[in-house]
């Protein structure tokens, strides 16, 4: 491979890679009772932090080329044929990356047609093959997402390397065999629907008057009027703040602050909490409880100590969305919650709130303000069963997608080994060992793919075998098969370092197929 091919930090990464390979070795056993900590990272003062940006280059497929090529968006609703892929238990999304190790006749022939094709050069058409659980029956999938191939590799043996990424969802609308033994398709591709904003005729604006000379109280000094004029030359649907914010006092100013701050603080303790009315009684009692008893100065202070942990990006949107919660005054016939629950870009917020909170990484501020993104990425990477996330998948419209996310990311605690119904790991179990994410696809030499999820601990799962380090998907470990002590089903993989200093020493991966959730 040429260095100059390629960007400066990716070499480094894949030198990285070569002196994780270059490495003997060395598997011990661990004893989880000396462990430093509770979740096995603890190590000595020399121990070195796993970079997990290496695992999203999929190493183990070896040097593949770059297509250098960049297929712009298919329009909504267009027909058309792409070669066929079905893989069984992988659900396909949008922005997701697809490893593929393709070593069968008809595949590659399906490949090869991909990348000569006029239509939409070098893309296939990926689906989820499953069996029902009710009579073993194979079935396909008729909504999946198309792939681009964006890096490959022809080895001596004719067999492909592949990398590519999920562009569309489709809908499938017939399928066939062509000459070369390829599977083929007809499909649709679904139009995404616009991200849908409260509008802006809903509500009014709430202003206050002047302070009162009957009284001295900072907090009896609010009236309240319902402007109904906007601002000329806004448009756009966001409410801004400052025009309200200009005609406060310093003392209203401090306490209509420290009343935005409570209430975002008050949201956000409560998990399973996401109905915007809970959001208004909160602000009622704030109001009630700063009246009666401290100063705004006072509250503000202490408020500000509270989320002096907290992100500025993530302080600016927080700050943006109560602002609009607190001054809404409804002009239509539904209040302005109901409009709330169906507002994409709030629904996104709280989404990736609630990703922060469950899953931690990757951060998803830099998408936050794009909900159709934001929805196929969290429904890419949940630690779900790959039939909730068919689940997802198949929502149509990004206001749903995004309401079911939440409900999943606040009520899903368990997983269980699907054979069985064994409890095998929980939500705190989670680890995140990619730059991706905590779930991802990876593809083994004999073509088949597999969505693994990444966890610190598991319960009812046994290591069979002697690690191996050869074609680790995880560079810099060797891996080991398990399966569950009940059934005897097989799991997934066991992953130890093979260096001492290594952190974490150790780590499980389980079959997103071979689980199920208890949402």
């Amino acid at each position: 491979m040429e260095w100059g091919d390629i960007s400066e930090n990716e070499r480094l990464q894949i030198e990285h890679i070569r002196e994780l390979e270059d490495e003997e070795l060395e598997v011990e056993e661990v004893d989880e009772e000396e462990l430093s900590d509770e979740d096995g990272n603890g190590g000595s003062a020399g121990a070195s932090l796993y970079d997990t940006s290496i695992v999203a280059l999929h190493s183990y497929l070896g040097e593949v080329e770059d297509t250098h090529h960049r297929l712009a968006f298919l329009d909504g609703c267009s027909v058309l044929t792409l070669p066929l892929f079905y893989l069984e238990d992988v659900v396909p999304f949008p922005e997701a990356t697809l490893p593929l190790r393709v070593i069968y006749p008809n595949l590659i022939a399906g490949v090869q047609r991909a990348m000569r094709q006029v239509d939409a050069p070098y893309t296939i058409a990926v689906g989820r093959l499953y069996r029902d659980p009710d009579n073993g029956r194979i079935r396909f999938s008729t909504i999946g997402t198309t792939a681009e191939i964006k890096q490959f590799r022809t080895l001596e043996d004719g067999s492909l390397n592949i990398v590519a990424r999920g562009q569309q969802s489709f809908r499938l609308q017939r399928h066939w065999l062509d000459v070369d033994g390829a599977l083929c398709g007809e499909i649709q591709v679904i139009q995404e629907d616009v991200p849908l904003r409260t509008p802006r005729d809903v509500v009014g604006k709430l202003v206050p008057l002047r302070k009162s000379a009957a009284t001295g109280s900072a907090v009896s000094s609010f009236s309240i009027q319902l402007e109904c004029q906007h601002e000329e030359g806004n448009d756009s649907d966001e409410i801004s703040g400052g025009s309200f914010e200009r005609g406060l006092s310093s003392a209203e100013r401090q306490l209509h602050e420290s009343v935005l701050f409570s209430c975002g603080d008050s949201n956000a303790s409560d998990e399973s909490s996401s109905d915007d009315e809970k959001l208004d009684e909160s602000s009622q009692v704030e109001r009630s409880r700063l009246e009666d008893s401290i100063s705004p100065i006072q509250f503000s202070k202490g408020v500000a100590d509270a989320c002096s942990g907290i992100t500025k990006r993530s302080q600016i949107l927080r700050r943006k969305y109560y602002v609009n919660q607190l001054r809404d005054a409804s002009r239509a016939f539904w209040p302005s919650w109901v409009y709330q629950m169906y507002d994409a870009y709030s629904l996104a917020i709280k989404a990736a709130d609630r990703w922060k909170k469950v899953v931690k990484a990757p951060n998803l501020d830099n998408i936050v303000m794009k909900p159709n993104l934001l929805s196929f990425h969290i429904a890419s990477k949940l630690p779900l069963s790959e039939s909730s996330r068919q689940e997802l998948l198949e929502i149509d419209g990004t206001s749903y997608r995004l309401r079911r996310e939440i409900e999943l990311l606040d009520s899903f605690n368990k997983l269980k080994c699907k054979a069985c119904l064994t409890l095998v790991a929980k939500r705190s179990d989670m680890l995140v060992m990619s730059s991706d994410g905590p779930l991802g696809a990876y593809a083994n030499p004999h073509g088949f793919v597999h969505e693994v999820m990444t966890l610190i601990k598991t319960t009812a799962i046994g290591v069979t075998g002697r690690p191996v380090k050869e074609y680790s998907w995880f560079p810099g470990y060797a891996w080991s098969m398990t399966e569950c002590m009940i059934c005897g089903a097989h799991m997934g993989w066991y992953f130890t370092a093979t260096r001492k200093n290594m952190k974490p020493q150790y780590f499980w991966g389980l079959r997103s197929s071979q689980v199920v959730d208890d949402t």
